[in-house]
């Protein structure tokens, strides 16, 4: 049995489920997700508890168990107090800022660097070498900070570019001039 599957999901005051056909829609004081689950899946809500239980000990089903569970977990976290991811730009001359919704790079290319945030995510810069990306929806939030580290991820040799806030990179060692 999944042990992630078999724990039940805790609705904090203010947050609400509801089911239609395997769809969960899911309101709280930051928003309103939405999404589709497997029609394996069997979604229970009771009071302030939900529940997911599976058909079967296939494999598909176990796999498919702790899926469902954890992503109605984070979508029950994300509307109640939501998710954030931080970057650290570390680099001589790398700073980013912020003009209206884009975030504006500057990262050693010959050109800034825009991004624009999506709907329902916002970008922070409390500093212009770090970046806090804030939303509801965990997949969004660290997707936009995988898009925004790939525009220069660091490399290993002088420890240069975007990093996630606590990353370590591991650092190589250059030619020894022998």
């Amino acid at each position: 049995m999944s042990r992630v599957g078999k724990k039940p999901i805790v609705i904090p005051a203010g947050v609400t489920v509801t089911l239609n056909n395997n769809t969960a829609t899911v309101k709280g004081p930051k928003g309103e997700l939405t999404r589709s689950f497997h029609s394996d899946m069997t979604i229970n809500v009771e009071e302030n508890l939900v529940t997911i239980t599976r058909p079967s000990e296939a494999k598909e089903h176990r796999a498919l168990h702790g899926t469902t569970r954890a992503v109605l977990a984070n979508m029950v976290e994300g509307v109640s107090t939501g998710f954030t991811r931080g970057l650290e730009l570390i680099g001589v001359g790398y700073r980013a800022q912020k003009q209206g919704n884009k975030l504006v790079l500057n990262v050693g290319y010959s050109h800034p660097v825009e991004i624009e945030a999506e709907e329902g995510l916002e970008i922070e810069v409390p500093a212009n070498t770090k970046i806090i990306i804030k939303g509801t929806d965990k997949e969004r939030v660290g997707a936009l900070a995988a898009n925004i580290r790939g525009v220069r991820p660091p490399e290993p040799y002088k420890g240069k570019g975007i990093r996630y806030e606590g990353e370590f990179v591991r650092r190589k060692e250059g030619k020894t001039g022998k």
